[in-house]
């Protein structure tokens, strides 16, 4: 530590870890909010995402855990659940419902707001750290903007009883979100603004909150503690919610999120259109599980989740004295669950390079904004592999024609095998789930030989009659409990339990 001070313009989950990157390296460190953070796991106006599902990926949770040490024992204390999805949630593919067995990877099941209000705690657990509530910053101070020594070097911000004032900062980073207005401070001072790639699908999604029943109570069909239901994979010939992608997703307090999205399709946005949908998504176990529970909210619906990435890394020079996390810098889809977990890793990126460097100069940013490129590149395509199938989403990075067409025809396919095949090959189902997590890049996982011998081999035993594992159970049923962990294939699934029986 040493430094002077540092500001962070955000108090949500990418400024949070970032305010606990910098807490080793700087003598103050100063964050701006302009909500009143509330002292419990409570929604607040500057998150209105908070209201749907979050998962917190793996990848993010150890970088959270680098940052503030003990943050995961202290959100299942709070009430998270660490549950394993391959045993614990009942997937619903294309072919049915797939077994339920052990698998690599777990999860911790809580709300967002649960997950805000556990950082804070560790947040106000470091004295070097100051929560300014209550205000909202108007603009940056700065030298020398655009050229090669322009430098950042301060905020400009408004109170809570509309007193002006401003902070001198040796670092200030952007945790403003998507709507952030820095783009535009600093085009004000004289730099480029960053290119931009964009990329929208036409997601919307729609979510409600539902107490679960006491226990005594629920049905004995429910083993399960998560429910998705993917999407079909055709068009037409079916109710629209057939296309939905669903989520009975619980959360602490024996409470659930019941969310449905799709790709270009208006969602249910009142109640009763809300229950209707549910009761027609293809699995009927999901439309039950959530009449068997009470509802606790009014419909929330959200349509902002079109990617975007301002390409800081291009901008030549770049601003001295600025970093960028989180939606200020990329924001992806949310159905892919990337957020949160990129934006702790880019501030662990922030505090490695702090541990190596004692000066922030050009060279610094420069070398940030490279790290930064190649850990948000890794989600970035990911998030583009499936939203560029649509010929309907618009932006900066829209595929040719003839992509789209090969995508949507073997997107699906792939992923099929994929997920068939790790049923039975422990280094296919490793390998995917590294990808999911963020620990591989897609890149990767592509050149990866041994990964695309698994899938081969499961599909020439699956040709030749000789796999083990069940798969493809009706999905007019409930979810099958059998554990099919360590399964050999000597007891026999009954025939009417899977589709077309």
């Amino acid at each position: 530590m040493g430094r002077g001070t540092a500001v962070v313009l955000g108090g949500s989950v990418a400024g949070l870890c970032t305010a606990g990157a910098l807490a080793r390296h700087f003598e103050n460190v100063i964050v701006l909010e302009r909500d009143r953070l509330p002292p419990d796991a409570e929604h607040r106006r500057g998150v209105p995402q908070s209201k749907h599902p979050h998962f917190l990926l793996n990848s993010g949770r150890r970088a959270i855990g680098e940052i503030f040490p003990g943050f995961e024992d202290a959100l299942i204390a709070a009430g998270g659940m660490l549950l394993m999805p391959s045993r614990d949630a009942a997937y619903c593919d294309q072919n049915g419902w797939a077994p339920r067995k052990s698998g690599s990877m777990t999860m911790v099941y809580s709300s967002r707001v649960l997950i805000e209000r556990v950082l804070r705690d560790k947040v106000r657990e470091l004295p070097v750290i100051e929560l300014r509530e209550g205000v909202t910053v108007t603009g940056l101070r700065s030298a020398g903007g655009g050229a090669a020594g322009g430098r950042v070097t301060g905020v400009e911000y408004r109170t809570a009883d509309g007193a002006g004032t401003d902070i001198a900062a040796d670092l200030v980073v952007d945790a403003l979100g998507r709507g952030s207005s820095v783009v535009d401070w600093l085009g004000a001072a004289g730099w480029a603004a960053p290119p931009e790639k964009t990329l929208d699908a036409k997601v919307t999604y729609t979510s409600r909150w539902y107490d679960l029943p006491p226990v005594a109570e629920r049905p004995a069909s429910w083993w399960w503690k998560h429910l998705v239901i993917a999407p079909v994979q055709d068009r037409g010939g079916h109710p629209e919610e057939h296309e939905f992608l669903s989520n009975f997703f619980p959360i602490e307090g024996d409470r659930a999120i019941v969310c449905m999205g799709s790709w270009g399709i208006a969602m249910p946005r009142d109640v009763d259109a809300f229950e209707a949908a549910a009761d027609r998504v293809r699995a009927t176990s999901f439309g039950a599980a959530a009449r068997a529970c009470t509802p606790t909210s009014p419909v929330h619906l959200t349509r902002a989740t079109g990617n975007k990435w301002r390409r800081f890394d291009l901008l030549d020079p770049p601003p001295i004295g600025l970093v960028c996390v989180g939606d200020s810098i990329c924001a992806f889809n949310p159905f892919y669950a990337q957020g949160m977990s990129s934006a702790a890793r880019s501030a662990l990126i922030l505090g490695a390079m702090l541990d190596e460097r004692d000066v922030l100069d050009l060279a610094f940013f420069r070398e940030f904004l490279a790290r930064q490129k190649k850990s948000l590149a890794v989600p970035w395509m990911l998030a583009m592999a499936r939203d560029q199938e649509y010929d309907f989403a618009t932006g900066t990075e829209v595929a040719p024609r003839w992509r789209r067409r090969l995508a949507a025809r073997f997107s699906w396919p792939v992923f099929n095998a994929v997920n068939a095949a790790s049923r039975e090959d422990a280094y296919v189902e490793q390998a995917f789930a590294q990808v999911f997590n963020l620990d591989k890049s897609l890149r990767q996982l592509i050149a990866d030989p041994r990964f695309w011998y698994g899938i081969a081999r499961y599909k020439l035993r699956q040709r030749l009659g000789r796999t083990v594992v069940p798969g493809g159970f009706d999905h007019r049923r409930d979810p099958p409990a059998t554990d099919y962990t360590g399964y050999t294939g000597a007891a026999k699934t009954a025939a009417s339990d899977l589709i077309g029986a």
